[in-house]
């Protein structure tokens, strides 16, 4: 992963919900888990592609075994404002098995799909190391060792 850490405004709220179901899903002494549960997802979705409409998280999570994005080229283009579906669709390639689906999702919720693809693309490319605290300029003040205080407040 990638260290890019700056999640636009127009996807915080659902990137927060995508990162933290992936991250839940995500355990070491079950491995099988997240691919069973998105494998799961797709499933309901081939068989009913708007069921995750208004839902992108979920429907991020459905789709994203079975698209392959171009992220080195669509980080070329400005995400800090919310790109149009035209300009982030050349980065995305669909899995035979899923054509129909993402076509019927593309065609009645182009929103929604687009927000996946790019909650998809930042996920891809995040980095959830912990910043390292920036040294202070300022010493530490005992405010403990002074006269200061007032013993009878």
């Amino acid at each position: 992963m990638q260290t890019d850490k700056n999640i636009p405004d127009y996807l915080a709220d659902d990137f927060s919900m995508y990162l933290e179901n992936m991250s839940s899903l995500t355990d070491p002494e079950n491995p099988e888990l997240l691919s069973i549960y998105l494998s799961n997802l797709f499933e309901q979705l081939k068989v009913m592609p708007l069921l995750f409409t208004g839902m992108v998280d979920q429907l991020a999570m459905a789709i994203t075994t079975k698209i392959r994005i171009d992220s080195k080229n669509l980080a070329l283009i400005d995400l800090s404002n919310e790109p149009s579906w035209a300009e982030v669709k050349p980065f995305i390639g669909v899995h035979a098995d899923a054509r129909a689906c993402i076509t019927e999702i593309m065609s009645d919720a182009e929103q929604d799909l687009k927000t996946a693809v790019l909650l998809i693309h930042f996920y891809n490319r995040y980095d959830a190391t912990p910043l390292k605290a920036e040294k202070d300029d300022f010493e530490q003040v005992d405010d403990y060792a002074s006269d200061d205080f007032d013993e009878n407040y």
